[in-house]
């Protein structure tokens, strides 16, 4: 680490910590750290200890440039990214991360020069927490009784308008009551048309902008040019003419360029701020409707977000430093000051990785990303994990992941005695693509999603006191129960929430999740009034429970697997008994397990169990909670805490790690870390002071969106194999055309790619990197008005009619699904003949593709 590198909390919680018998505190180093951190396509990452040590990149990893200059008496210096490296960084003295904010702060020249990104969480408020916006405040002043000019420049590149630096953008400046703002967004504007994990938003505008108070000066410039002439003069370069950007890539079109100019600086600190917005447009699909960002809903556009973000800064900087302050003295009074860093780390993460829309009736809805493992939208055992944050902030936001979800289970898609797994592919919820999706059983984790509903509802009903919203579902919650009576005590062999580790049959974690579903259930049923079945069902779950510490017992421990004898994992499930006060389990269960953890913790934490030496960072903050002890929780806690600080992959928090070498094994900037409020959960005063402050009451949700009627014009391999011919070798420039000869390639029956890829039916085996595919179909004119495409994908993929581009798709699906045509691709469309050419291209994991005509009609 960078001696002159601090991360703390300065003050804020020294006198909090004082009487705490926790470990010795380390320094907290994030191993990247959030700048701008609003929903999964708009979140920026500096991955270095000082923000001029790395080029901040997107959580993807991809390049998204901000670059930060300061001018102090005419000598130019660095704040933020690594380029110009001609240009001297000026010395990082401190960096704090906050719940809602990141403080840089910097010194030389005389000069003290203080950088802070607030992104407005405040999880009482929807209308500000769904904002995508993120304010810049420089605050300068001089600490040598001299005055000093100083000026700042701030530029953002147009690839965090990209998908792909190749992507052609479009740019402009613009006008607006009292804000003057920079527009870039990509030249297609291909809305929601792309799904997958590894991808970048190429929809919608990023703004760079500024209130008319802050004397601000702004151009769209050439980078190069215009970081040259803020150096030499503090004022910036003529700008780019926006003619000529249909030309331009994003790697070579101007950036967004501001200067902010702060006069005669003295001891009395002098302060500029700016924003960073996003407009996406629409962010999700759900249930093939397009839904609105939740601060849109009642029909915002980009400039009434700019002017009410701009209007309300002043409030809005005053309300996150009163909820900072207090979050992290609530973190730091639970479990610690480097406990208060986590959380700090892990809110921002979380409520990043998904985003808020609303519903047909204005409610909120908020839909997660299952970032960096496979790209599921609303993920029940992602969100189950992410729900601590999501319960501890009150109603409205803790029922915003559950009910397009429970929506979809309570559809008559949804044909199974237990709940679904997801949602879809981000950002596009149209049903569940894991395992055999709707069509079977294969892959799906019954026991695991089914408690993990019962135990949320009853979260919920804990801390409203009723179940009132339970009984929106209390069909579908009583299937679960009822399955889990049948099925959860010992489980058959099927996948739990720690997938990668594989499938395990007699799962004894898994068995207290369903003890604990069960003690949910008997509580909802408690609280609608039904004793007679609230007593049946806590009498099946004390049993299981009784008979679980009889046939799970291994001495000094609890085993993985009720037929496996010297085995162990952690029991995180257990973690529902106390916090709902369920009491179904001995308090000896608790504390023989945490005794033996102890002895098996490595150096950067407790690994899941037994079979390797990988963990969990959500699930040890779970488990360090069991016996309610400071002791345990702390030498819990301290060893992931080592591993933050100790970690050489630099890149937003993992949650899946070596616990003997602290490197990721993978996952990354995942919305399960809100599990770190777990331990919020135990202190029923501040869960209370928390949810009661929820001003949205969300209620009156719109019902789930109608499926449109889809009829099957040419099939795809889900109704009847075709014959295509392919190749996996380049083919000729003309390959796209109806003209082109393609006798020559081979002949294979559709679908094309590799078995166990999600809602594959491949009977042609492709296995390298692209395939190009070539087929012609018959139409009759009646069958031209409807058309669409019936598709899968895994990955990028491009659909060409008769020679004219009809598809370009991004990413993968997981499942069979309908696309619309381009406007010259239907127009390319014509009775008779037409040639389809495919091609596709594997980026990673699964590879498929398919592809028939469907027509489509409202419902």
């Amino acid at each position: 680490m960078n001696k002159n590198f601090v991360c703390r909390f300065g003050g804020l919680v020294a006198s909090l910590a004082l009487g705490f018998s926790a470990l010795a505190a380390e320094s907290f180093r994030p191993p990247s750290v959030p700048l701008v951190a609003c929903n999964p396509y708009f979140s920026i990452w500096s991955p270095a200890d000082a923000l001029t040590g790395a080029d901040t990149t997107h959580w993807t990893g991809k390049a998204q440039r901000l670059t930060g200059l300061v001018r102090i008496d005419g000598k130019t210096f660095r704040l933020m990214g690594k380029e110009p490296s001609a240009i001297p960084a000026l010395p990082q003295t401190q960096l704090e991360v906050l719940p809602t904010r990141t403080i840089y702060s910097f010194a030389g020249e005389g000069v003290n020069v203080t950088l802070t990104f607030m992104t407005a969480t405040l999880p009482e408020d929807l209308d500000i927490l769904s904002r995508p916006v993120t304010y810049l405040t420089w605050d300068c002043s001089a600490t040598d009784g001299q005055k000093h000019s100083i000026e700042t420049y701030f530029d953002a590149s147009s690839e965090l308008a990209v998908n792909t630096p190749d992507q052609t953008v479009v740019w402009s400046a613009e006008k607006m009551s009292g804000v003057s703002a920079l527009k870039v967004g990509s030249q297609d504007q291909r809305v929601l048309g792309q799904s997958g994990d590894d991808l970048r938003i190429d929809w919608g505008y990023l703004y760079v902008a500024a209130a008319s108070g802050q004397k601000a000066l702004l151009a769209s410039v050439d980078a190069a040019a215009g970081r040259e002439a803020f150096a030499k003069s503090g004022k910036l370069s003529a700008s780019v003419a926006s003619s000529v950007s249909e030309r331009q890539p994003a790697t070579a079109a101007p950036v967004s360029a501001l200067v902010l100019r702060f006069g005669e600086v003295g001891e009395k600190p002098v302060s500029r701020w700016m924003m960073l917005a996003y407009d996406d447009l629409y962010s999700i699909q759900y249930m093939k409707k397009n839904l609105r960002p939740y601060w849109r809903r009642n029909g915002w556009e980009a400039a009434d977000l700019l002017k009410a973000a701009a209007h309300d800064y002043d409030s809005l900087k005053l309300r996150c430093e009163t909820f900072d302050r207090e979050l992290v003295a609530d973190l730091t009074g639970a479990g610690g000051e480097n406990y208060a860093h986590l959380g700090a780390l892990a809110f921002r993460q979380c409520f990043a990785a998904g985003v808020f829309v609303a519903d047909g009736n204005g409610q909120p809805l908020q839909f997660c990303k299952e970032n960096h493992s496979n790209g599921c939208i609303s993920t029940s055992d992602v969100f189950y994990p992410m729900s601590p944050q999501f319960l501890l902030f009150g109603p409205s936001v803790a029922k915003s992941f559950i009910v397009p979800f429970m929506n979809y289970a309570a559809s008559e898609r949804w044909k199974f005695p237990f709940a679904p797994h997801d949602l879809g592919t981000y950002p596009k919820a149209n049903g569940q693509v894991y395992g055999d999706g709707e069509r079977g059983v294969n892959n799906q984790m019954p026991v695991e999603e089914s408690g993990n509903l019962l135990c949320l509802f009853a979260a919920v009903g804990e801390m409203e006191g009723n179940a009132n919203f339970a009984g929106l579902y209390w069909k579908q919650l009583e299937q679960w129960a009822a399955y889990l009576k049948e099925k959860g005590f010992d489980p058959e062999k099927q996948l739990c929430t720690d997938d990668f580790a594989g499938h395990l049959a007699h799962n004894v974690n898994l068995s207290a999740k369903a003890i604990c579903g069960l003690g949910s259930f008997a509580k909802l049923c408690e609280l609608r009034g039904d004793q007679a079945k609230a007593d049946e069902y806590y009498q099946l779950a004390r049993d299981a429970a009784q008979r679980w510490v009889k046939e799970a017992d291994d001495g000094d421990h609890f085993r993985l697997a009720f037929d496996r004898p010297g085995t162990w994992s952690q029991k995180y499930n257990l973690v529902w008994d106390k916090v709902l006060g369920l009491n179904l389990f001995p308090a000896e269960v608790a504390r023989k397990e945490m005794d033996f953890y102890r002895k098996m913790q490595n150096d950067y934490g407790l690994p899941l169990d037994n079979r390797e030496t990988y963990t969990k960072l959500d699930w040890i903050t779970w488990t360090a909670t069991l016996t309610q002890n400071r002791e345990d929780f702390d030498a819990l806690i301290a060893s992931v805490i080592h591993f933050i600080n100790s970690t050489p992959n630099r890149s937003p928090m993992t949650d899946w790690y070596e616990t003997k070498t602290a490197k990721k094994v993978g996952f990354t900037a995942r919305p399960v870390v809100g599990g770190v409020f777990m331990r919020m959960l135990y202190e029923k005063a501040i869960w209370q002071k928390y949810a009661q402050r929820d001003q949205v009451k969300a209620a009156n949700w719109a019902p789930i969106p109608k499926p449109p009627i889809v009829t099957v014009v040419i099939p795809a391999a889900d109704k009847a194999a075709a014959k295509w011919h392919y190749t996996t070798a380049q083919p000729g420039a003309d390959w796209t055309k109806a003209s082109f000869d393609a006798s020559n390639w081979p002949e294979g029956w559709s679908g094309f790619g590799v078995r166990d890829t999600p809602g594959a039916l491949p009977h042609t085996t492709w296995n390298t990197s692209d395939i190009w595919l070539r087929r012609d179909v018959e139409l009759a004119p009646e069958q031209l008005k409807d058309i669409a495409l019936w598709f899968h994908h895994d990955d990028d993929a491009e659909v060409y009619i008769n020679g004219v581009l009809a598809l370009d798709a991004g990413g993968f699906v997981g499942r069979y699904d309908y696309f619309p045509l381009t406007e010259q691709g239907k127009a390319a469309l014509k009775a008779g003949k037409n040639t389809i050419a495919i091609h596709c291209h594997q980026t990673g994991g699964g590879q498929y593709v398919d592809l028939g005509f469907v027509d489509v009609k409202p419902n």
